[in-house]
């Protein structure tokens, strides 16, 4: 599987061609036909980042934002929804660790 691939199955539903999932992964830092490292932190760290920066993409779309009514069906609340992903995909990039970093729960508050 490619990063690309990968990108694909975090942004189901959002159509998309390959060349701007392309623009979104080379923006994090990884190249779409490079092999998907799962067990790499980092890159299931961008792969997050690109996904973000669709739904921030999405959100600066203001024809996507009111509410729609189709027949019995209605889609409401959209704006907020996507914000709510935003703020959730954001604590998750914000709280995972790179390859760099060592898994340790210790910090230093203070330091003489």
């Amino acid at each position: 599987m490619t990063n690309l691939e990968r990108l694909s199955l975090e942004t189901k539903g959002i159509n998309l061609s390959e060349d701007e999932l392309s623009i979104y992964l080379m923006e994090s830092d990884l190249t779409p036909s490079s092999p998907y490292q799962a067990q790499s932190a980092t890159n299931k760290r961008n792969i997050y980042r690109a996904a973000l920066s669709i739904l921030e993409s999405i959100a600066n779309n203001p024809s996507n934002m009111k509410d729609y009514k189709q027949d019995d069906m209605s889609v409401s609340q959209f704006a907020e929804n996507v914000q709510a992903r935003i703020d959730q995909l954001e604590r998750k990039i914000r709280s995972m660790k790179t390859d760099e970093q060592s898994d340790s729960n210790f910090f230093m508050l203070f330091n003489s």
